[in-house]
C-alpha cells in the first residue's frame, strides 16, 4: 500500500544522503578493462528487484517492497471464496497471482483483503490496497474515483431461483416479485432502471441472499451470470435462468490517474492472454463450471 511506499522513499534518500556525505578518502574498487568492477553485482548475477521498472513508479515500489495488498471477495466462488486455509481461491485471485509474481512478488508477499461492492472504491482511495481484483464492473460512475486496467473479462447479468420455481424463467418474469441484490452495485442500479415492477432488496453480500431466497423472503436473486452460476453449483437447490440481460466488463481497480501503473497492468493481461496463462488460470477455477471464454480486448482509455 502506499504508505509502505513512503517508507521505501524514504529509506532510499536517506541511503543516497549517507553515501553523498561519506568520506572521499576511501579508495574505490578497481575496474577491469571491461568496466565491471570486481565487486559489481552485475558481475555476480544479481540486480535491484525494481531495475525493469521506472524510478518512482508504483511497480517499482511494490517490487522494492516486495509486497502488495489485493482486494477481492470472500465468498463468491469461482472468482473470490475463502478456502478451508483461510487463504481466497478463484479466478480474480488467480489473476492477482500473476500480476503479483511479474513484480517478482511471491505469493507468500500477498496480502488479501476482503472487499464488498459498498466499499471496493474506498478502499482504493483510503490506501488501504494497492489494487482491487473482485468482479468489479467497469462503469463511468466509478471511473471519477478510481482507474481502472483491463478488462479481464466479460460477464452479464443473470437471474437465480429456486430450482423448483416454475414462476421466474428470466428478467421478464420479475414484475412484482421480490429480488435480492447487493446494496450500491451495478445489478441493483441494472434491475431498478430496467424493471422497476420489481421489488429490489439489497444485501450487503450476494451470499447474504441465498438463506431469504429459501426461506421465502425473496423470490429470486439477481447478479453476474458467474457468480450465480457459482452459487448453483455448490447448491443443487439453485438454478440460474435465463440470458445475461447485461454486458459487465470486470476491470481492476486501482488509484485514480496512475496512467503508468494501469498501462503496466494492461500490458500484463495482453502477455498472459498470449502465453495462456489467463485460459489456465480459467480453466483451473471458473472454468470447472463455465465454458472457457475468449479473453477480451483491454480498452486503454
Amino acid at each position: 500500500m502506499r504508505t509502505r511506499r513512503g517508507l521505501v522513499a524514504v529509506m532510499a534518500v536517506t541511503a543516497l544522503t549517507l553515501t553523498a556525505c561519506g568520506g572521499g578518502d576511501a579508495e574505490e574498487p578497481a575496474e577491469e578493462p571491461g568496466g565491471t568492477s570486481e565487486e559489481s553485482p552485475a558481475e555476480e548475477g544479481e540486480g535491484t528487484a525494481t531495475e525493469e521498472f521506472p524510478e518512482g513508479s508504483t511497480m517499482a515500489e511494490l517490487a522494492e517492497a516486495g509486497s502488495i495488498t489485493i482486494g477481492t471477495k470472500f465468498d463468491q466462488p469461482l472468482f473470490g471464496l475463502v478456502g478451508p486455509d483461510g487463504v481466497p481461491q478463484g479466478f480474480d485471485v488467480e489473476i492477482g497471482k500473476l500480476i503479483a509474481e511479474r513484480l517478482g512478488i511471491e505469493e507468500d508477499g500477498i496480502e488479501w483483503v476482503e472487499t464488498i461492492s459498498a466499499n471496493r472504491e474506498a478502499f482504493i482511495e483510503t490506501e488501504q490496497v494497492d489494487i482491487v481484483i473482485a468482479t468489479y464492473t467497469i462503469n463511468d460512475d466509478r471511473k471519477e474515483r478510481i482507474s481502472f486496467a483491463g478488462p479481464y473479462y466479460e460477464a452479464g447479468q443473470s437471474i437465480l431461483t429456486l430450482a423448483d420455481n416454475e414462476d421466474i424463467q428470466g428478467p421478464d418474469d420479475l414484475a412484482g416479485k421480490r429480488v435480492c441484490t447487493v446494496s450500491g452495485s451495478t445489478p441493483e442500479a441494472n434491475l431498478l432502471e430496467q424493471y422497476p415492477e420489481a421489488e429490489v432488496v439489497p444485501f450487503g453480500t450476494y451470499s447474504e441472499c441465498l438463506d431469504p431466497l429459501r426461506n421465502g423472503q425473496v423470490d429470486a436473486v439477481s447478479t453476474d451470470n458467474v457468480i450465480l452460476a457459482g452459487f448453483a453449483a455448490e447448491n443443487d437447490d439453485l438454478e440460474v435462468r435465463g440470458e445475461p440481460f447485461t454486458e459487465e466488463p470486470y476491470g481492476i481497480g486501482l488509484a485514480k490517474d496512475d496512467d503508468e501503473f494501469r498501462d503496466w497492468i494492461n500490458d500484463v493481461l495482453e502477455e498472459i492472454y498470449e502465453d495462456g496463462s489467463w485460459t489456465e488460470a480459467w480453466e483451473s477455477t471458473a472454468g470447472t463450471v463455465l465454458p472457457t471464454p475468449e479473453p477480451p480486448a483491454v480498452d486503454r482509455y
